[in-house]
Order: C-alpha cells, then structure tokens, then sequence
C-alpha cells in the first residue's frame, strides 16, 4: 500500500515521504496515530507534488544542520566547578548546563538534543553527544575545571 507520511516514523520514512508499506502496518499503526495519508490515483499527483515541495525545504535544512554541526564539532567549552580532593565534583554537570555554554557560544540548541554517554561528575575533558537529526550527532568537547 503506498503513504504519505505525514510525521517522521523511525526505522520507515520522514514525514512528506511517499513509501511502500503492509497493508496491516498501515491500517493497524500509521492510520490510527495519524502518522500517515492512503495514496489513492485521485491523489497521487497532489501528494507528489509536495513531495518535491518538502524535498525542497529539507535540502535548506540540511545543509543549515550541516553547518551547525562542523561548528559544534570545533566547540570546546569550559566549565569552572567545585571539585573534591579526589577530583570529582560537587554533583554533576547537567544539560541545562551545557545548553547555556553552547548559548553563550553562539550556538543554539535545546536540552532534549544533548546526549551524555555517562554522566559527568569528575575533572577532566569529555564528549558530549549533540543529536541534531537521526544522521547528525557531533560532538562538544567539555573541559571541567578546578574552581580557584
């Protein structure tokens, strides 16, 4: 059965996508959550037309992601923390707190973007993971530092 997604759906297509799909994933899972339209030969031509429309617009996108991505993999940023004798900190670094360092770089993203491997509760450098789409994740460099 062919669809039009109308919403990104993970592991099958991104949303403005016309794809192929079982007749029973689309009637038992893409349908009931609106996560897709049934093409029909009445309305192929609409919906390929703002195929080409949305195809457009996410070459924009990307290429804008892509940028911000070379810039965020050259980021290095410093946070200044009170760390115990055993260099470890007072709690742990957050993603609020990496979200406003960013900010403060002229880098704007949100708290949901930032993936942390493990936590981060000792001095030291580390990668942070910054998921801007399913393909692009680069990665800040954090570097914690002793407050003096």
């Amino acid at each position: 059965m062919k669809v039009y997604l109308l919403k990104d759906v993970e592991k099958v297509g991104l949303a403005g996508e016309l794809i192929s799909v079982k007749d029973g994933f689309a009637d038992n899972f893409l349908f009931p959550k609106k996560l897709a339209i049934k093409i029909t030969p009445e309305n192929e031509a609409f919906y390929a037309k703002r195929t080409k429309t949305i195809e457009k617009r996410k070459d924009v996108i990307s290429s804008k992601t892509s940028m911000l991505a070379e810039k965020i993999k050259g980021t290095t940023i410093t946070l200044v923390r009170k760390i115990h004798d055993d260099n470890r900190l007072y709690g742990s670094v957050g993603e609020g707190e990496i979200v406003d360092a960013l900010a403060q770089a002229g880098i704007s993203v949100s708290k949901n973007q930032v993936l942390f491997d493990k936590s981060i509760k000792e001095k030291g450098t580390h990668k942070v993971t910054i998921k801007l789409s399913s393909a692009l994740q680069p990665q800040v460099t954090v570097k914690i530092v002793a407050e003096t």
